[in-house]
């Protein structure tokens, strides 16, 4: 199982990448960080740790463009190690990839990360580690989604979960203590949570039914009201919504 670090400065896309990497089976724990020199700092301590150590890393998955130290400098600047983690640049640019293989990168990931391609990266680096499991032993867990704070990577369960807000390409799932933004399209939640009982209800809203406090009907609108948010309902879902209700009633 590798043991990954994440470095990106854009907190969305930092998310979105632990996300990711959390999902792929040959992952077996990630980590993130903000900046280079966090991640300098993190990856001295599993040098120091020695590669069977607790605080080891094996592949660092790595954006270019960040204030500062950037990841090229970054790079360079670990190739200088006697034995250093594998990178895998994750950029928006193209024009930096020869660069990135003089470095003796892995590869050379563009944003927006596809899961696919991002697979393909892991493998070549678990090749590379020689470690390439034979069976599936991490699984994702369908009734918990990861999120990344600070760095860390939690798991919400589901079912806590009373909306969904779309954001772009982005979703913001609100829970009855926060809120957190994971890169992931409200289209897909949909189908994905389908059969947990979340269904559309505006091009910008998905709700959990179990949450649904009330069902208002104002001179022509619909609206719910579910996690002590008012939701506007918009005209073709609105009928939908009512039966679904209904019937759970």
């Amino acid at each position: 199982m590798l043991r990954a670090l994440a470095v990106d400065d854009e907190r969305p896309s930092l998310e979105e990448l632990l996300y990711l990497l959390n999902a792929d089976p040959r992952i077996g724990s990630a980590e993130g960080a903000g900046d280079a020199t966090e991640a300098l700092r993190r990856i001295n301590r599993a040098l120091q740790s020695g590669p069977g150590g607790p605080e080891a890393i094996d592949v660092v998955f790595l954006d270019i463009q960040m204030p500062g130290l950037d990841g090229l400098d970054l790079a360079r600047l670990l190739s200088g190690f006697a034995k250093p983690p594998h990178i895998v640049f994750v950029t928006a640019h193209e024009d930096f990839a020869v660069q990135a293989f003089d470095l003796e990168a892995v590869d050379y990931v563009l944003k927006p990360v596809r899961k696919e391609r991002l697979a393909e990266a892991i493998r070549r680096a678990a090749e590379l580690t020689g470690n390439t499991p034979r069976i599936r032993v991490h699984e994702p867990d369908p009734d918990q989604i990861p999120v990344e704070l600070g760095g860390v990577t939690r798991f919400v369960a589901v079912d806590d979960i009373t909306h969904v807000e779309a954001q772009g390409d982005y979703a913001r799932l609100h829970t009855g203590k926060g809120s957190h933004l994971v890169r992931i399209p409200l289209s897909t939640l949909e189908d994905r949570w389908r059969t947990r009982g979340f269904v559309r209800i505006h091009r910008r809203h998905l709700v959990a039914l179990r949450h649904v406090g009330e069902l208002r009907l104002d001179a022509g609108t619909v609206s719910v009201l579910v996690g002590g948010e008012e939701l506007q309902v918009s005209r073709r879902h609105a009928r939908e919504l009512r039966d679904l209700l209904m019937r759970r009633s």
